[in-house]
């Protein structure tokens, strides 16, 4: 009996170390997202501009991404400028500057120029747990229905765009044209 209950602590030590190296294995740009699929959820918030407010219907009519950025994040500092020229090159845009300080955000978009077609105010980050965001910057593409097609966690680098996402934005791009 009193071997038996040695083994404990032995075997479940073996789980944790088995369930931890797999991990080490894992991308995290793949994070499993429950939305791809599913409509764009619906929302009503302020255009960073203060312009406007936005709703799910002004994401219609054409794929695009969907780029969850703010200033707090280090990482969209450099991702920022590889949208810049995918918007140049005619790549539609839109933005969720995701629980940030909105002076703070037009600064960034006056300094660093816009790439985003519209940009969503979501300053209490609900818009982003509807998604099922964990940070920032993290990408959807939705096609012209608005329906989540798929989604991109981390940089979007020239590498990353030519290699995985080109393609992806593209074959929405494609569907749509009749």
């Amino acid at each position: 009996m009193k071997r038996g209950l040695m083994l404990v602590p032995l075997v479940l030590f073996l789980l944790v170390a088995v369930f931890l190296y797999r991990g080490l294995y894992l991308n995290p740009a793949e994070l499993p997202s429950a939305m791809i699929g599913k409509p764009f959820p619906e929302f009503s918030l302020p255009s960073v501009q203060g312009d406007k407010a936005l709703t799910r219907a002004d994401l219609l009519g054409k794929p695009a991404l969907v780029n969850v950025w703010g200033t707090w994040c280090i990482s969209c500092r450099i991702e920022h400028p590889v949208l810049n020229k995918l918007a140049e090159q005619g790549v539609v845009i839109y933005g969720i500057d995701y629980k940030d300080d909105n002076a703070a955000a037009l600064k960034w978009l006056a300094e660093f120029h816009n790439p985003y077609q519209l940009n969503i105010r979501d300053d209490d980050g609900n818009l982003g747990l509807n998604l099922g965001v964990y940070g920032a910057p993290e990408t959807f593409f939705i096609d012209a229905r608005g329906v989540i097609r798929d989604k991109y966690v981390g940089v979007i680098d020239e590498a990353v765009w030519r290699e995985q996402l080109a393609a992806r934005y593209q074959a929405l791009v494609d569907e749509a044209t009749p």
